[in-house]
């Protein structure tokens, strides 16, 4: 329990600092896309990960779509 409060203090305090600095967001955003960290994927509502899984399918299939048909 103690380690889950810890948890949420430090994503507490990063939500903070993003609204304090925006600009961090989209650095952050920008890094974990090059690295590629899946987890930040797997969070939030049930909708936002069919719209999330929906997208990389879309993506992936017209990578398919375009190779196939050069």
């Amino acid at each position: 329990m103690d380690i889950q409060n810890e948890k949420n203090k430090l994503e507490k305090s990063k939500i903070e600092d993003y609204k304090k600095h925006p600009m961090i967001n989209l650095a952050d955003s920008i890094n974990r896309s090059t690295i590629g960290d899946l987890n930040q994927l797997t969070k939030g509502s049930y909708l936002a990960r069919i719209l999330t899984m929906l997208i990389i399918i879309g993506a992936i299939s017209c990578l398919l779509f375009f190779e196939y048909f050069k």
